[in-house]
């Protein structure tokens, strides 16, 4: 699988990346050991996880399985912390939560530092050099290798970039940022995208197949065996399969009918070759769904192909995204 380095760093991603959000609750140890066993196999390197996944069991199942099945070596393991099991605070960006959440990843993972720590959330109740400096200490102890954020609105990433910018060799610069970003969600290029492109920051998109509607399987309804179908994922799929979006999924369709593969591949390829896109983060239920879509690394879609997707898609940004004078 082809690397690309991860923002304006020397570190080196495969250009998809494998996504845990459902381990340790609907994916057990052994799929989730196939899964690796798969993604490695096909030359994947970036795992992402979180600390609030399965309540710590993906990470604990990514620790379990590193050394013995995969060589750490092998892996680009990302992390994040700052998500909290709070009704009165979502999230805790404060020095103090972050640096101990770290330690308590560390442990899970059964490693002594992670590729890349992110921040997984904005926090307003924090400043954010608070929040920022738990990054430079966990890069100068040497427990993170890179820093990056999650969930940051174009401001927000901006302001974050550009402080750690502003003391080189002393801050650590912002490597990434992950958002939601597929053809079914293209809000972030309103403002995330051109800052993470001018600041040289990575995007890591999340969801890039749609939670999985991009594949065409909702088009009759909702198999029994999907995150549709899920108590617990149904409500994040639900909003995606209203008439926009499938007006949006038969172009995809369409699209993968002409060029005889996937809507999946043609969903993924749009968004892996994406400006300023470093690695999709692929979630998968089985191996072989995981299978299906590391198979993309063949494809690149046509430049008529790219066009149409673009523009059934293309999001309404007016006023001031778009020139007024045009309006």
């Amino acid at each position: 699988m082809e690397q690309r380095h991860l923002g304006r760093t020397g570190l080196r991603v495969s250009r998809i990346g494998l996504g845990t959000l459902t381990w340790g609750r609907d994916t057990g140890e052994e799929a989730a050991a196939e899964q690796v066993k798969t993604f490695w196999e096909a030359g994947g390197t970036l795992v992402d996880t979180a600390d609030v996944y399965g309540d710590g069991e993906a990470e604990y199942l990514l620790g379990r399985l590193v050394g013995g099945l995969v060589p750490r070596r092998d892996l680009v393991i990302a992390t994040k912390a700052g998500s909290v099991p709070d009704p009165d605070r979502r999230f805790d960006g404060s020095r103090g939560h972050l640096l101990a959440a770290l330690d308590d990843s560390l442990d899970r993972l059964g490693t002594d530092y992670v590729d890349l720590w992110q921040v997984h959330a904005f926090d307003p109740a924090t400043p954010v050099e608070e929040t920022l400096q738990a990054l430079d200490l966990a890069v100068s102890s040497g427990r993170a290798r890179y820093a990056g954020v999650a969930g940051f609105c174009g401001w927000q990433l901006a302001k974050a970039a550009t402080w750690q910018l502003a003391a080189p060799g002393v801050r650590t610069r912002i490597a990434s940022t992950q958002m939601e970003y597929s053809l079914l969600q293209r809000g972030v290029e309103r403002e995330v995208l051109p800052a993470a492109l001018d600041l040289g920051v990575g995007l890591l998109p999340s969801s890039p197949l749609g939670r999985g509607v991009l594949t065409g399987k909702y088009r009759e309804g909702t198999p029994a065996d999907s995150r549709g179908a899920s108590q617990s994922l149904a409500a994040l799929v639900e909003p995606y399969l209203d008439e926009a979006a499938g007006r949006i999924v038969d172009a995809v369709v369409t699209a993968a009918q002409g060029l005889a593969v996937t809507p999946l591949q043609v969903a993924l390829a749009w968004i892996r070759d994406r400006p300023g896109v470093v690695a999709p983060i692929v979630g998968a239920r089985t191996s072989a769904q995981l299978a299906a879509a590391l198979s993309v690394e063949e494809l690149s879609l046509p430049e008529e192909i790219c066009r149409a997707l673009d523009d059934v898609s293309a999001p309404e940004h007016r006023y001031p995204d778009q020139d007024w004078s045009t309006l």
